[in-house]
């Protein structure tokens, strides 16, 4: 049987982990408790004579009666062991009832300081309970308040444009309205009606949507306040005020605020001849009611999280003070329980009851009344771990060891590496080959990564805003990676059984090709199969990497804009397999054509920058967006590494000693740059003023040993630069060797630095109890400027 320990350590919310109840540090003064219990020696006791035994055989029927009685009896005579005391405090001019449990004991433990000592620890977890789930509650049905209203509000507008809708085609408008085009230009001269009854098109148009506003309790402040822009075209400024029951829904207090129209219809108001048609259509309607949906959702989850938060800390406060009464020999849980059963986290209703709105809001709005529907939304099932998955994986992982070991043995046998025909082999297998090794090395690791997140629950779904129905799991990942490395030894394998069969070498060398393009059909593949929603996630995020000033960025955006970073040899691999294979150099064999081309060796520098440059725009954009000046210090970190990337490949076409001590001081500063931002700012770690001596204050992993040989092991993998300058090379099958293997350290680097990295930003989640997403909302709070 599992104990109650562990199996609250399994179901506890990770980002909520300091509001639960302690139970571990409950237990352990119950430990002290028995102790200060244990029986003195035997020799202080004294002697029972046998006069006593009569008295003595029938103890046990006594006490059993006595404890009858004392049930019988106990409710009326019985002191309660637990006084509320409640404290009111004025805020803001509105009065918080705040209370707070202090436990008053009876005579029978007035004596005993451990048992006192328990029950102020008690009431001390009771209070900070109550206290959580209060503010979570007060929070979450804010957020209930808003969306109800925006929803209202989007309800009315899609009424508006159907009306609309319906006008226009029996025929009633006598121009175009603007709500479905606007109007050209050069159809209306200045001055003339057709102007004049344009704008009262668009007037009467602004004033429906006023109206439809004002009838959801929306109040508008100098709305009839109008300016002139530089085109002549009337204005409207316009202010919103909301409610301060809604507007302090952040449980941050009741504060006045002011907001501005919506993001879908406030440059409709503000410039309603600049493309009213354009911007109020069906689409923007559906992108709204999306964005209001997914907050539904997520409103829903917390909800659902908080609602286990508080059958959670009820079973832990049920089971430690059964320990309780087990030690002591009393009955002192039943007094207890009660005042926790009236305490405000478990005798509170709103959260249910806004449970049971949240469904039937969204079984009506978003499901066409199927609530069925309408949970697989709100409730999605997650995937079970499939034992087919895992029996794939061993398969896969036998096929590759034992494909590996042919080739190994072929090439041995055929003298490939030997012979003069290694330099064609390694021009036209090695390229294609090391991307895919590269690729499925990254995919283990990322696999490992999973591994290690889910044992230390650490919430990298939340992290990433993954789906939880259909994020990719470790097994899976892992499942990926052998696939992928099965399918190439598989070609290896037989790419030297065509060559060693006589085969013609401009045929047998498409298989790389042919391997490189049954890989971009996989990935590109509309079907739902192999992982569908992954890989268009992974394409969709590719897309906001590479336009990324015109993208707002995201946490799994820059992870892996991070992780390209660490693979410019894959890139550079690409580029020299697409050259060869375009060039058509495997029927000819002629390599110096893309080897020594002016166009290669300025592809090489622009793909050697292109990682660095798109996540140097990242950093950009979270400043603008942010107006966090940390990004720009981190945008310097890629600018210097790209400038590192760039002087070490100039040096190796022009070994110099300039170029030398360019390299070094460029690679120096860089290294140092990176290093500092690893440790400090990406892992939270080498803070002096730490518990943990040059780590932080909170750590995952209770071995602090393991972060220190990571930071040392990351010192070791940054500075693997130095082989450029060494140039520890004989021939060209080592040299491709080596890069390979200097290639597989830092995609190993790179894994091993993405536990820490999500690590710390799963702790930053736990400091700021941040466990559901704040969907941003189509209607937008804004502070007033008066």
């Amino acid at each position: 049987m599992v104990k109650f320990s562990k199996e609250l350590e399994a179901q506890l919310i990770p980002e909520w982990k300091e509001a639960f109840v302690n139970y571990c540090q409950l237990k352990k003064q119950i430990k002290k408790i028995i102790i200060s219990r244990k029986p003195k020696p035997a020799s202080h006791y004294p002697i029972v004579h046998h006069s006593d035994f009569g008295r003595s055989l029938f103890d046990p029927v006594r006490r059993l009666a006595r404890t009858f009685s004392d049930k019988l009896f106990s409710t009326s005579e019985k002191p309660e062991i637990l006084q509320v005391r409640r404290r009111k405090s004025s805020e803001n001019g509105d009065e918080d009832v705040e209370e707070i449990y202090q436990t008053e004991l009876v005579q029978l433990f007035s004596e005993e300081d451990e048992v006192k000592l328990f029950f102020a620890r008690l009431d001390e977890e009771l209070n900070k309970v109550n206290q959580f789930h209060k503010s979570k509650e007060t929070e979450f049905v804010g957020r209930g308040e808003i969306l109800k209203k925006q929803l209202d509000i989007l309800a009315e507008l899609k009424q508006i444009l159907g009306d609309r809708k319906k006008r226009n085609l029996s025929g009633s408008n006598s121009h175009r309205s603007s709500f479905n085009s606007s109007p050209r230009s050069s159809d209306f001269s200045a001055g003339s009606p057709g102007e004049l009854s344009e704008t009262q098109s668009e007037t009467s148009r602004t004033d429906e949507i006023i109206e439809a506003l004002e009838r959801n309790g929306v109040s508008f402040i100098n709305s009839a306040m109008r300016s002139k822009t530089k085109g002549g075209k009337p204005k409207m400024s316009l202010r919103v005020d909301i409610p301060d029951a809604v507007a302090g829904a952040d449980g941050g207090g009741a504060r006045s605020i002011a907001t501005a129209t919506s993001v879908l219809w406030e440059e409709l108001v503000n410039n309603p001849r600049s493309g009213g048609g354009d911007f109020i259509n069906r689409k923007k309607i559906q992108c709204a009611e999306k964005m209001i949906r997914k907050a539904f959702v997520e409103l829903y989850r917390g909800l659902g999280l908080l609602k286990t938060y508080s059958s959670l800390n009820m079973i832990a406060f049920t089971k430690i003070l059964k320990k309780f009464d087990k030690v002591s020999g009393q009955h002192a849980s039943s007094s207890y329980l009660k005042v926790v059963k009236r305490s405000q986290f478990i005798s509170s209703d709103k959260v249910v009851r806004l449970m049971d709105e949240v469904e039937s809001i969204f079984t009506k709005h978003f499901a066409n009344n199927d609530r069925k529907r309408a949970m697989k939304f709100l409730k999605p099932h997650q995937q079970k771990d499939s034992h087919m998955v895992t029996f794939f994986v061993g398969l896969f992982t036998g096929c590759f060891v034992s494909l590996f070991t042919i080739y190994i043995i072929l090439a041995h046998l055929s003298g490939i590496f030997t012979s003069g025909a290694q330099v064609s082999y390694l021009e036209t297998v090695y390229p294609v080959f090391s991307v895919f090794a590269l690729l499925s090395l990254h995919m283990f690791m990322y696999g490992c990564n999973l591994f290690m997140w889910k044992s230390t629950r650490i919430n990298y779904t939340f992290i990433f805003e993954f789906s939880p129905n259909t994020a990719l799991r470790y097994r899976d990942a892992f499942l990926m990676g052998t696939t992928f490395m099965t399918a190439v030894v598989a070609a290896m394998v037989i790419h030297l059984i065509l060559r060693a069969a006589g085969f013609s070498p401009s045929q047998v060398d498409t298989i790389p090709g042919v391997l490189l393009l049954i890989f971009i059909c996989v990935l590109i593949c509309p079907f739902d199969t192999f992982y569908r929603p992954t890989r268009f996630c992974f394409i969709r995020i590719l897309r906001n990497i590479v336009c990324s000033p015109f993208y707002k960025v995201l946490m799994v955006d820059f992870f892996m804009a991070d992780q390209l970073t660490s693979q410019i040899p894959l890139l550079r691999h690409i580029e020299s397999t697409a050259c060869y294979f375009m060039a058509q150099s495997f029927r000819t064999h002629e390599y110096n054509t893309c080897k020594n081309g002016r166009i290669y060796r300025e592809l090489a520098y622009l793909i050697s920058f292109s990682p660095y440059f798109w996540r140097a725009m990242q950093c950009i954009r979270r400043w603008w967006d942010e107006s966090n000046t940390d990004h720009l210090v981190n945008m310097g970190k890629y600018v210097s590494a790209m400038v590192a990337a760039g002087v070490r490949i100039t040096y190796a076409r022009e070994n110099t000693d300039l170029w030398l001590a360019v390299v070094l001081v460029s690679s120096v500063v860089a290294t140092l740059y990176q290093l500092y931002w690893d440790f400090v700012k990406d892992w939270g770690l080498l803070n002096p003023k730490s518990k943990n001596p040059w780590l932080r204050d909170d750590l995952v992993l209770k071995n602090k040993n393991i972060y220190y040989l990571s930071i040392a092991l990351n010192l070791v993998l940054r500075v693997a630069w130095i082989e450029t300058i060494i140039r520890f090379r004989v021939n060209p099958v080592q040299s491709h060797l080596l890069d390979f293997l200097l290639a597989s350290c830092e995609v190993i680097r790179r894994g091993h630095w993405n536990f820490y990295r999500v690590e710390n930003e799963h702790l930053n989640n736990v400091g700021h109890f941040r466990a559901v997403k704040t969907v941003p909302l189509p209607f937008r709070d804004m502070d007033s400027d008066g």
